[in-house]
């Protein structure tokens, strides 16, 4: 795996031992950023990013190597913290991101942070973890007036409806179905 564009473009991300992550494949990565980039302009530059199941943390990543001033990563799991952290290390993005342990789906209120203007919600498939951890956003208000929300799921278990968030597009790769929404309070 590696960062497919921006300032970080080619370095290398390291991955996971098990199964039981499961990395936004590089295609995928360039095909959404592409997707944001192209449709939603400003939704990268100086982003405050929410990176969901961060896991290795190849979305947020991605992002700041594309602009964005700020990634908090959020993730419950041992071996997806570390990698994040790894990757975080080794690019030397400390000072421009923060990893949390946290339940993303109990997001609870959040601390000082200010409102963030894009998420990215990268769930184990098929079990609704992602629109339960965007509905915890929601209501806790981490996101900014105008949010994105970007959820990747199992084909078919994209949700129809998410409170207060506009579906505004949905692509399929593989087994893969990406939703990009828009939060309104």
């Amino acid at each position: 795996m590696r960062i497919v564009g921006g300032e970080l473009r080619g370095r290398k991300l390291a991955t996971p031992k098990s199964d039981a992550i499961r990395p936004t494949t590089d295609r995928v990565r360039e095909t959404l950023f592409n997707i944001l980039a192209h449709n939603y302009g400003s939704g990268i530059e100086d982003a405050r990013v929410l990176d969901l199941f961060s896991g290795t943390g190849a979305l947020g990543i991605e992002a700041l190597s594309r602009g964005a001033s700020y990634a908090l990563f959020v993730d419950n799991g041992i071996e997806g913290r570390s990698l994040t952290r790894q990757n975080t290390m080794d690019l030397n993005l400390q000072g421009c991101s923060k990893i949390y342990r946290r339940d993303a789906t109990r997001m609870g209120p959040p601390e000082k942070d200010k409102p963030f203007n894009l998420l990215f919600a990268d769930p184990p498939y098929g079990r609704g973890l992602g629109e339960a951890a965007i509905l915890s956003c929601v209501s806790a208000g981490w996101l900014a007036d105008g949010a994105l929300i970007v959820l990747e799921e199992k084909i078919d278990h994209q949700p129809k409806y998410i409170n207060r968030c506009e579906l505004l597009e949905q692509r399929q790769f593989a087994d893969t179905e990406i939703g990009i929404w828009r939060y309104s309070p």
